[in-house]
C-alpha cells in the first residue's frame, strides 16, 4: 500500500491540514514566512492547504501590520504577474543589553537581529541595580532617538545578567557577584521607563541564543561555554534555549573539578613554570574546588600575582597571553584541561553536537581550546564524540546582545503574539 504523501505544510512544523486546523492562524502563516523567502498567495494556499481567499485574508492583516511586504512580482504566464510577499524585518526595532561584571553594552537591531547602533562602557556590576540599569535606560533612549522611528515601533528589550535570573519574573536569584541585586525587580525598573515589554535572562543563555541564531541553526543541540571573570554554560536543546525547572540549567562553573587520586586535581601542564591553581580552592559560592575556582580568568589572574606578574582581571590574563607570557599561557591550557574534565561529563550527560568557547578566555586563540579538546575527546565515550566539534566562538563581544535580541525576536513573532496582534 503506498503511504500518504506529506502536506507541504507538514515540513515547516505546521499542520498537514492547515485548512482544517482551527489553530491555523495569521501566526502560523507567519512563521512560513520569517525565512525571508518571497511568496505568492497562490504558492501560500498549496503550502498551508488553506482557500485562497483565506490566504488573502490573513496576508492582508500582516500586510496592515507592516510585518510583511510586497517582494518582487512572479512570472506570470498571461496577465499580471502574480506579487510575491515576503517577511519585513524593518517592521519593529529591538533593545538588546548584555550586562557582564565589568561592563554594559546596549544595542538596537532589526526583526532579524541584524545590528543597528550599539554604545558600550566599561561599568562595575557591583555598583548596584539602579546606576547600571539608568545607564541602560539613558543609553536606550539615545539610540532609538538617533536611530528614528516613533515608539509603537519598538517590540521590546531583552537583557542579559551575570547571574541566575528566574526568567518568569526577570528577578536575579542570589547571585554571587551582584550585590544590591538579589530579587531586583529588573523588568518593572526599565518598563516603567522605557513603556516596553521587558524580557530578561543569564548572560550565558542569551550569548547561547546569539551563537545559535547566526552560525549554528543546524544544530539542534548546541552548549555554549563561557569563560571569563566566571564561567557559565547555555544549552541549546531541540533547536531552544533550555532553561531547567527553575532556570539554573547549564551552571557548569560551580561542577566541581575531578580529583586526581593525590587529590591535587587535574594534573600541571608539562615542562617548568608554574602549576594549575590547586583543586581545592574555596569558591565564592561557599563550595570547594568548583570550576569557577580553578579555571576562570579570575582564578588565573590570581595564580599569575602570586608569581609576581600584574594581573587583576581576565583582560589582564588574555594581554599577557598575547605578550608571549609563558605562565600566561600554561595557566590557559591547564585551564582549559580543567574545563574539559567538567566537559567530559556534560557530553555523556547532554550529548551536544557542538560546543563553542566564548568570554574574554577565548580570546586567546587555540590555548584554551586545546586544552579542553584534549580532555573531553579522550575522556568522553566515541559515541558521544563521534561528530562533536568544539569550536571558538565566532560572534564574540556581540554574542550576548544579539542573543537578547533573539530572546525578544522569538517572544514578539510567536504564533501566540502574531494572532494577538490579528485579533486586535
Amino acid at each position: 500500500m503506498r503511504g500518504r504523501a506529506e502536506h507541504p505544510a507538514a515540513r515547516h512544523g505546521l499542520p498537514g491540514a492547515a485548512a482544517h486546523d482551527p489553530g491555523f492562524g495569521v501566526g502560523a502563516l507567519f512563521q512560513l514566512l520569517r525565512d525571508g523567502r518571497p511568496r505568492t498567495r497562490a504558492e501560500l494556499a498549496t503550502e498551508t492547504g488553506l482557500a485562497r481567499s483565506t490566504i488573502t485574508q490573513r496576508v492582508d492583516v500582516l500586510l496592515a501590520a507592516n510585518l510583511i511586504g510586497a517582494a518582487d512580482r512572479a512570472a506570470s504566464s498571461g496577465g499580471r504577474p502574480p506579487t510575491r510577499f515576503a517577511f519585513n524585518p524593518a517592521a519593529r526595532r529591538v533593545l538588546a543589553a548584555d550586562v557582564g561584571a565589568s561592563h554594559a553594552r546596549i544595542a538596537v537591531t532589526d526583526l532579524a537581529g541584524q545590528l543597528i547602533s550599539a554604545a558600550g562602557v566599561e561599568i562595575s556590576i557591583a555598583d548596584g541595580p539602579e546606576q547600571v540599569l539608568t545607564w541602560i535606560v539613558e543609553n536606550a533612549r539615545k539610540l532609538l532617538h538617533d536611530t528614528g522611528g516613533p515608539p509603537s515601533e519598538l517590540a521590546g528589550i531583552g537583557v542579559g545578567l551575570p547571574g541566575p535570573v528566574e526568567h518568569s519574573t526577570g528577578r536575579p536569584v542570589s547571585p554571587p557577584i551582584m550585590p544590591g541585586w538579589d530579587g531586583f525587580d529588573v523588568t518593572g525598573f526599565l518598563s516603567d521607563r522605557l513603556d516596553t515589554r521587558v524580557l530578561v535572562d543569564n548572560d550565558v543563555n542569551i550569548m547561547a541564543l546569539g551563537e545559535h541564531f547566526t552560525h549554528w541553526r543546524d544544530a539542534a543541540h548546541l552548549m555554549f561555554v563561557k569563560v571569563a571573570t566566571g564561567i557559565g554554560s547555555g544549552l541549546i536543546s531541540d533547536g531552544r534555549l533550555h532553561r531547567g525547572a527553575q532556570g539554573a540549567a547549564g551552571d557548569l562553573g560551580h561542577v566541581q573539578v575531578p580529583r586526581s587520586i593525590d587529590g591535587a586535581g587535574s594534573p600541571a601542564a608539562p615542562g617548568p613554570g608554574p602549576v594549575a591553581p590547586r583543586a581545592d580552592v574555596v569558591c565564592r559560592c561557599g563550595n570547594i574546588g568548583c570550576l569557577e575556582a580553578v579555571a576562570s580568568g579570575a582564578a588565573i589572574a590570581a595564580a599569575l600575582r602570586e608569581r609576581g606578574l600584574t594581573a587583576s582581571s581576565s583582560g589582564d590574563v588574555v594581554a599577557l597571553a598575547r605578550s608571549g607570557s609563558l605562565d600566561a599561557l600554561q595557566l590557559i591550557r591547564q585551564a582549559g584541561r580543567d574545563i574539559g574534565d567538567v566537559l567530559a561529563a556534560a557530553v555523556s550527560l547532554f550529548n551536544p553536537s557542538v560546543i563553542v568557547v566564548g568570554g574574554s578566555l577565548s580570546q586567546v586563540g587555540e590555548h584554551l581550546i586545546a586544552g579542553v579538546r584534549e580532555v573531553v575527546y579522550r575522556r568522553s565515550l566515541p559515541l558521544a564524540t563521534q561528530h562533536l566539534r568544539i569550536v571558538q566562538s565566532k560572534m564574540g563581544d556581540r554574542a550576548g546582545v544579539i542573543g537578547a535580541a533573539v530572546m525578544v525576536i522569538d517572544h514578539a513573532l510567536s504564533p501566540d503574539q502574531i494572532n494577538a496582534l490579528a485579533r486586535a
